[in-house]
This record gives C-alpha cells, structure tokens and sequence, in this order.
C-alpha cells in the first residue's frame, strides 16, 4: 500500500453499524449506497463498471490486486465507485503482464478506500439488512458529522444516474476485422467497453449516443438495431427512457437490452420495477433458459427488478418471461410476443465473469439479419 498513505478509519453504514480499517483517499471521505460483489476476480472491471456509480462496493473475495491493472481491463472512461471495501490490498503483483498496481490506481483515480475491515461481517449484514446509504470516512471525521452526511445523500430509490454516466458526445467504432454487415446504435445508460466490442467482432459498427437522443436521430442513421445498455440507479427514474424505447420499437427495430436496459424495455411496454433487498451483484448466478432448460451461470450486477404476477411481467401482457434467477426467482429475462425486442436483467459481455451467455449477442445478430432480409425483399 506504498503509494497510498493510510490512516485508521471507517465505513459508517445508515442504520449506525460500523466497520474499522484503514482509509486510504480523500480528506472529505465518500458516501454512497454500500453494496457486495461476489466475483473472485476482475477488480478493475467493477471498479469501472457505470452500473456502479454512487455506490461503495465491498468485495467478498478478501485478496484484490494480485495480478495488478491493465489498460485493456477498463470498461468506461473512468471509475465510477463512490468507495472500495477490501480485506486485503495487494501492492505486488503475482502474476502480469500489468501496467501498474491496485494500490496506484485507487490513488491516482481518487477512489476511497476501507482497508483491513471485516468483510465477511459487512457482506452479512448487508444481507441481513439491506443495501443502504454509507460513509467512508477516516478518524478525523466525527460519526455525528458522518451521520449528518448521510442524511444528505439521496437514497438509490428514485435516483436517476444513468443520464449522468451517458457519453455527453456521440461516437463511432469500426467493426473488426471484415466489412460492416451494419449499425448498431448504443443507448447509452452505462455501456461497457466489453459490449461494445462484441459487437464489433461480429462485423458491425457501433455508434454510441447519448441516453436523451431522440428517437428520429436513431433513426436517420438507419440502424439494422438498437443496444440499450446496462446503467446505475433506478430504472423507473430515468427521464424519456420508456418513451424513446417504445417509438424505436414502433418503427419495427430490434431491440436487445441488459441490466437496466432490460428494465427500461420492459417498462416502455407498460411493466414495473422494484428495489431488491440487497440486489445481484456477483460473477455466479444461476439463470434458466426456458427455451432450452440449460442453467447459465450468470454475471450480474443490478439492485432492482422486474415485477410480475403470477409468472407474468406486470402490466404488460405483451412480454414473456424467458428466463429466471434460481436463487430467488426474479425475472432474468423478456421477450416480446410479436417483435424483435428481448432483454436480459444480467450481463452476458462478461467482464467480468463467465461466457455461458454470450449466446444472446449472436441471436441479436440474427434479428437484426433477418429484419434485413425482409427488407429487401
């Protein structure tokens, strides 16, 4: 932890637990919603991961930094966590290449830091309680003045963030490798690196737009379909999302969403999201495919949920359910009864975690070959 220079501090949770260890970062501390992940590898992932924004992430897996950060490992722009929560933090790197140590990036990139606290204790509670409202802070911070803090700091629910992470500019990447079968544009909630260049491994252009876009600009560019992407913060929140998703589809696009892209899908076609107690956040959750009775094990990493009644997403009789979580039930999957629109709740990109599910950007391509086809015929 050379490059960072530590003092005793703490995590303050909402309902007035606390957690010591070592704070590493700035003097004013952070705050933010206090969440767990469960992925055992892919720190630099998370830490840049969107969906993450406004939030302190504890990692259950007690040694991070191990094998150091890498360029290529980044998944947005910057890093998006209000905090990290770690039981060990590693300045040597076991195994490369690298281009540089955890300890180094967490202070060049500003990001607070709880070193040594206990874990598997903070992960318990969470789960016993609840995600919440924390505070990082170190000794020289008084807990009424945290406290305080906290009060202040608005709750995830009914929080729209996914418009502050967007790309405030659109952009353009080529497709890989061959020539362009087509456009892709990217709703912009949150977008990971990693969907980004599936994509273009599959031989498309991708344009990345602003989540407020409107929809005539999407669609004067002619797209063979449309991304919307993962994002933080609460789905039922983000302005004019339903609205802009509902006119794409009415212009027969296909559509493929994640995370809170999925969320945002099955809300535009009349549904409902809720905040999960603790939400889903790790590299291995067990997810059915209806279609094919396979379990995939699943990255996911979101706090709320589509609602539904009775095996049916409420409010919108025009969905399917195609896929569930195993572990407590929750809608993993949509598609639409007549269109060329389906989403998942998880993160079939995989960065990180497993590939079972990298299936669904293949069977995006086919939608959008086949509107193609019937197209120019």
């Amino acid at each position: 932890m050379s490059e960072m220079q530590g003092r005793p501090g703490y995590l303050l949770m909402e309902d007035g637990r606390r957690f010591d260890g070592t704070y590493l970062g700035a003097d004013e501390g952070s705050a933010g919603e206090a969440v767990f992940t469960t992925v055992m590898t892919g720190y630099q992932e998370v830490l840049t991961d969107p969906s993450f924004a406004a939030q302190i992430v504890v990692m259950t897996a007690p040694m991070q930094g191990v094998y150091g950060v890498r360029d290529r490992d980044r998944q947005s722009r910057k890093p998006w966590v209000a905090g990290f929560v770690v039981r060990d933090l590693s300045a040597r790197i076991g195994s490369g290449p690298s281009d540089g140590n955890l300890p180094g990036y967490l202070a060049e990139n500003g990001i607070a830091t709880l070193v040594g606290a206990d874990t598997r204790a903070l992960t318990r509670h969470i789960r016993d309680s609840g995600a919440m409202r924390a505070l990082l802070a170190h000794d020289g911070i008084s807990v009424d003045h945290a406290l305080e803090r906290l009060a202040a700091e608005p709750p995830m629910t009914g929080r729209d963030l996914a418009t502050s992470v967007s790309t405030e500019q659109p952009y353009e990447l080529d497709a890989l490798g061959q020539e362009p079968k087509g456009l892709v544009v990217c709703l912009d909630y949150g977008v990971k690196t990693r969907s980004l260049d599936l994509f273009q491994r599959e031989g498309y252009r991708v344009r990345v737009v602003p989540s407020e876009t409107p929809p005539e600009a999407i669609l004067g560019a002619r797209p063979s379909g449309v991304f919307v992407s993962n994002g933080p913060g609460d789905p039922e929140a983000v302005p004019g999302a339903p609205e802009r998703i509902r006119e794409l589809s009415d212009a027969g696009i296909p559509l493929f969403g994640i995370c809170l892209g999925h969320q945002l899908i099955a809300k535009a076609f009349g549904g409902v999201n809720y905040k999960l107690p603790y939400g889903h956040r790790g590299g291995n959750h067990p997810v059915i495919n209806y279609a094919t009775g396979a379990v995939e094990i699943t990255s996911q990493n979101h706090g709320f949920a589509v609602r539904e009644e009775s095996g049916v997403v409420d409010g919108s009789p025009d969905l399917e359910v195609t896929h569930r979580n195993l572990n407590d039930g929750t809608v993993e999957g949509v598609v639409h009864k007549d269109r060329p629109v389906f989403a998942v709740q998880y993160h079939p990109e995989s960065a990180p975690g497993p590939h079972d599910s990298r299936y669904l950007f293949n069977q995006f391509v086919r939608a959008m070959m086949s509107r193609s086809i019937s197209t120019t015929t």
